[in-house]
């Protein structure tokens, strides 16, 4: 498995696929910049200019249920933000 997982589609990250040509994407937590580059350019057959990575932490859940209070965490995981070449774009509903 490569070190991509899947695209982030929110709202805000497709304002800025259209404005600024840039694409978010989960990936693995020991991937650098490099590896998610060259992932994303042989994957895409896109021109990568550039590559953010944040990393978010597990966040604490709980509900209330009817035998008590039931705590948990969410999953920590890391996104990388890719700015691409001028006219090159990523289409992700195009195998839909």
């Amino acid at each position: 498995m490569g070190v991509i997982f899947k695209p982030v589609i929110t709202e805000k990250m497709t304002a800025k696929g259209e404005s600024l040509n840039q694409f978010g994407f989960i990936v693995d937590k020991r991937a650098n910049k490099l590896q998610i580059k060259s992932e994303i350019q042989d994957l895409y057959n896109v021109e990568v200019l550039s590559v953010n990575t944040m990393n978010y932490s597990g966040k604490s859940k709980s509900r209330n249920t009817k035998s008590g209070i039931i705590s948990g965490r969410s999953n920590a995981f890391k996104k990388a933000v890719v700015t691409l070449a001028k006219g090159d774009t990523i289409d992700f509903f195009s195998n839909i």
